[in-house]
């Protein structure tokens, strides 16, 4: 009885919090919360609860409440509690839509789909198809939305269970694409289309109706895992639409294994052995390799790494299972050698798919020398009884170290033939030592190389970008990778300084006046923290001689501080090697010049400070050289990497503030100050439309501001007045006579700061 009591108790309470008056919402209300109790958290619980009270105050009566209630809790135990709030955001949005009779079926019909799916990200795809298709068909062939609602809507919601269980995301999309393109402007054609009554919906359904699904084979894959690799793990799959640029790979983490939501027959392989291929390959990693600290590798060095690693995977897997060599094979691309005769193109990644090609298939015929003698050290390694990891990353360095040609660097890379898509992408493979505090400012976590053409950078760190055409980040778009600069001659540093001796004379008298003073008086006080004697004296002299004394005869202290930390931030793109107009040295000359007078300005005013260059080669690798750290002195060192500034590639402008902003919102400073040195606009290779990477920028400056980051540009090129405002508002300099910047820049830290 006490029991029932307390229950009967909870329920009010939850009741209570639905606040709702809808009867039909009172009857099914206790079994439902018993479903929910049983099958949710609590904080998942108390989502449900909300969300299910505002489905409740729309205003479109109480059956989409009735069915939130009786179908969320099922939704939410297949693919995670996060889909409550994205049912309840797109109900509401359906509501506010003219397709708002749409709202019931969606609800009615979202369990069904998600049994077909099992995953969050592929149901949050399908919410989106369903968005889009009711943007496009309320559509009038003059753009305008009508009041009309689309006809197929509905209907497509019904089907949707029936073609999940046909298709994959791609295909499913791919459908009602087509229904949309063919039938907006004939409602009654779209009706019979999205009802898969018409001969046309049927073909294109057959159309799309190809490869082998995961979900289909869920249970042959596990028993596949469990009973030749006596291991399991949840499978989850994940759909290539939505990423073409580039191609999401298999791979494992805690979560479980992630695979592709169909695989088409290919290479005379059948899609479920495809799936075997995958699975043999991760188990194998799963039961062989070892975690490898990396950070001091290069991404030239790690790449190596993963497929010699890999082919050791897959050659132990043929051992226990000689009958998969067949398939790997098959599945393996045959790289083109004649190609490693290419000119000015990268070709790493193609020697080592036919170093990787030649340790699976023992028959194939290797015409470099070089690359077949590293193919001989690795089967006389794995000729041995035992092999590990380590094995394999000391081949893979050496075949770095000799294969290495000058043109790796070269923006222009071979990729034909060599994707090996059935292995995964080897995240388990690497550990990175994380960073400390101090780190952060002295940078011992980076060493320089003794070849200084390959830094050994840290591994990427990703930051989102903005897309002003949506509206809305791309996330972890942007890699970033971090490197300490290599070093040069710091003796040239010092030349520049004494050529600009009397210039560093003028800026001494300002700099004094700039430095700060611990305590300052501040006298004529009526309250204050102790007595000013001579106020004092002189105010008793006028009251003995009869006149009105002076109250104001204390005085106080104030700290007259200064606290700015100062982050210098240099584009290091290819244009600064251009001759500066009217003059006979580069920009970059020009550059270094300013940026050492301006380091020796800050220096004696004695605020910390960090200088850092960068530059890009598409999203994937955006460079960032640490050039001082905050905690570093001005000293010969950091000297050393400022005189050895090279210009190269692009100017990702955006992901370089923000990973510098990472740095500076860490000092404690009451003024934090980031100085962008640039001579031109934002732009990559990878990018057409000139806008995206200004507007993203924008939008990284807005980021600064609101981390309390002051972001202030110093533009040298003439036509800056097109673009810079756009991104800096009117916190920018644009220096048009690039030979007077060594004058200008500590000028404007001065004028900044004072």
């Amino acid at each position: 009885m006490v029991e029932k009591l307390a229950r009967s108790t909870a329920v009010k309470i939850y009741w209570q919090r639905l606040n709702c008056n809808f009867a039909q919402a009172d009857k099914v209300f206790d079994e439902c919360l018993i479903e929910a109790k049983a099958s949710l958290s609590e904080q998942g619980l108390v989502s449900y609860i909300d969300n299910a009270s505002f489905l409740g105050k729309l205003g479109r009566g109480p059956e989409p409440l009735v069915i939130y209630l009786e179908e969320a809790p099922a939704v939410a135990v297949l693919v995670g509690e996060e889909v409550l709030d994205d049912l309840r955001e797109f109900a509401h949005y359906m509501s506010t839509h003219t397709n708002f009779k749409a709202m019931v079926p969606f609800l009615q019909t979202i369990a069904a789909v998600a049994r077909r799916l099992h995953n969050y990200e592929l149901l949050h795809q399908y919410i989106e198809i369903v968005r889009e298709m009711m943007d496009k068909t309320s559509a009038s062939v003059h753009g305008h939305h009508t009041t009309f609602p689309s006809p197929g809507v509905i209907d497509l919601l019904k089907q949707s269970p029936r073609l999940l269980s046909e298709l994959s995301m791609e295909g499913f999309k791919n459908w009602v694409n087509y229904g949309i393109q063919y039938y907006n402007t004939h409602p009654d054609r779209q009706i019979d289309y999205f009802c898969l009554q018409s001969p046309d919906a049927v073909a294109v359904m057959m159309r799309e109706r190809h490869g082998t699904l995961m979900v289909d084979n869920e249970r042959k894959l596990d028993a596949y895992l469990r009973g030749l690799w006596q291991d399991s793990d949840y499978l989850v799959p994940y759909s290539l639409i939505f990423d073409e640029l580039r191609k999401p790979m298999p791979y494992y983490d805690k979560m479980g294994i992630r695979l592709p939501d169909v695989y088409d027959d290919d290479r005379g392989v059948s899609g479920i052995n495809r799936y075997r291929a995958a699975l043999a390959h991760m188990a194998g990693h799963r039961r062989w390799s070892e975690p490898m600290v990396v950070d001091n590798w290069s991404p030239f060095q790690r790449v190596a790494v993963e497929v010699f690693e890999d082919s050791r995977i897959d050659y132990l897997a043929c051992q226990r299972y000689p009958g998969l060599r067949k398939i790997l094979i098959a599945l393996h691309p045959e790289p083109i050698q004649a190609d490693l005769s290419l000119e000015k193109t990268s070709l790493i990644l193609l020697r080592l798919a036919i170093a990787s090609r030649a340790m699976l298939d023992p028959d194939y015929l290797v015409e470099n020398d070089d690359i077949g003698e590293f193919v001989q050290r690795f089967y006389d390694v794995m000729r041995q009884d035992e092999t590990c990891s380590e094995d394999m990353a000391d081949i893979a360095l050496s075949f770095i170290a000799r294969t290495r040609r000058q043109t790796d660097a070269l923006p222009n890379t071979y990729f034909d033939n060599t994707e090996v898509d059935y292995r995964d992408d080897n995240r388990h493979l690497w550990i990175y030592i994380e960073q400390g505090d101090d780190e952060d400012t002295l940078f011992d976590h980076l060493d320089e190389r003794q070849n200084e053409d390959e830094l050994n950078a840290l591994p990427p760190r990703h930051y989102h970008e903005w897309d002003y055409a949506s509206e809305h980040y791309r996330p972890d778009w942007v890699s970033v990778y971090e490197a300490l600069h290599p070093s040069g001659n710091a003796a040239m540093v010092d030349r520049l300084l004494a050529k600009h001796s009397a210039l560093a004379k003028r800026l001494k008298a300002i700099l004094d006046m700039l430095k700060p003073q611990d305590r300052v008086r501040i006298r004529y006080q009526e309250d204050g923290s102790e007595l000013d004697l001579d106020v004092a004296i002189r105010s008793l002299i006028d009251f003995k001689g009869g006149a009105a004394p002076d109250p104001r005869v204390n005085m106080s202290h104030r700290t007259d501080g200064r606290n700015v930390a100062v982050s210098l931030v240099l584009d290091l793109s290819q244009s600064l090697s251009e001759k500066a107009a009217g003059c006979n040295q580069t920009i970059l000359e020009l550059s270094q010049e300013a940026v050492s007078l301006l380091a020796w300005t800050i220096d004696q005013v004695g605020d910390p400070f960090s200088i850092a260059g960068f530059n890009s080669n598409t999203r994937h690798d955006v460079r960032y050289y640490h050039i001082k750290g905050f905690a570093e002195n001005w000293d010969d060192d950091v000297k050393a990497r400022l005189a050895a500034m090279e210009p190269g590639y692009s100017t990702r402008m955006g992901a370089a503030m923000r990973h510098a902003g990472h740095y500076l919102k860490s000092q404690q400073a009451d003024k934090k100050l980031m100085l962008i040195l640039t001579d031109g606009e934002p732009a990559d290779i990878d990018v057409d439309d000139g806008q995206l990477l200004i507007q993203d920028a924008r939008k990284a400056v807005t980021e600064l501001d609101q981390d309390g980051i002051y972001s202030y540009c110093i533009n040298l090129d003439p036509k800056a007045d097109e673009y810079v405002a756009d991104i800096f508002g009117s916190q920018f300099t644009i220096i048009d006579h690039v030979d007077r910047l060594p004058e200008k820049l500590p000028e404007v830290f001065v004028a900044l700061t004072k």
